[in-house]
């Protein structure tokens, strides 16, 4: 019997941002159907602690441009991975290979089997502020893709409003602060231009051993 070759051990920690064409309280995170039926947008990471065998992914950023049609589950989705230009070689091999599932992770596995086309890799600088406890962020990867995040307001008052979700069996996060994107917009593989969409920041963990 031939078994095959064991995976490499991976790992990765640190912010997380979602930024997508649903009003803010994305329904696809309740197993509904998107806002505006389609799905567009982006999710994007910077690694605060990460290896991927011996190599190290700390320090690294990296992004995913997503278009799906439909629902996420009816799969047929498109994908443009974008990682920060100053990554060398082996981080790159490394995360596309986090990337495309082949390498394990619940997540990653998911995205991988309602993937219909996977776009070309980007390498771009990237730029990437985040703070959670503010719900403020702002993402820029060279000319091809840039987002932000803002607290939602209180229509009446003008109030910032907070809402959180906590998804403890969550594949992608278990808690994440809520805020409006303002603007989502690719000019990449995946063309896109929201406005006044979801945003979903959070701190998570991601690894192939549990």
């Amino acid at each position: 019997m031939v078994h095959p070759p064991p995976q490499t051990e991976w790992h990765m920690e640190g912010n997380w941002i979602k930024n997508c064409s649903c009003d803010p309280g994305c329904p696809c995170d309740f197993n509904a159907a998107p806002t505006h039926h389609y799905c567009e947008g982006m999710v994007a990471m910077e690694v605060a602690d990460g290896r991927y065998g011996d190599v190290s992914l700390t320090g690294t950023k990296w992004a995913v441009t997503v278009h799906f049609p439909g629902p996420l589950h009816e799969g047929h989705g498109t994908l443009q991975p974008i990682l920060d230009d100053s990554t060398s070689d082996e981080q790159r091999d490394a995360l596309l290979a986090i990337m495309s599932g082949q390498s394990g992770g619940t997540m990653f596995q998911i995205f991988a089997a309602i993937t219909e086309t996977l776009l070309e890799p980007q390498f771009v600088p990237i730029e990437f502020e985040f703070d959670m406890d503010g719900r403020t962020a702002r993402f820029r990867a060279g000319d091809i893709l840039e987002t932000e995040s803002e607290p939602i307001k209180n229509p009446v008052t003008g109030d910032e409003h907070r809402a959180l979700v906590q998804l403890p069996d969550g594949f992608e996060y278990q808690l994440a602060e809520i805020a409006l994107a303002p603007t989502v917009k690719s000019s990449g593989g995946n063309r896109f231009d929201h406005r006044d969409g979801h945003s979903s920041l959070a701190e998570v963990r991601f690894s192939n051993n549990n």
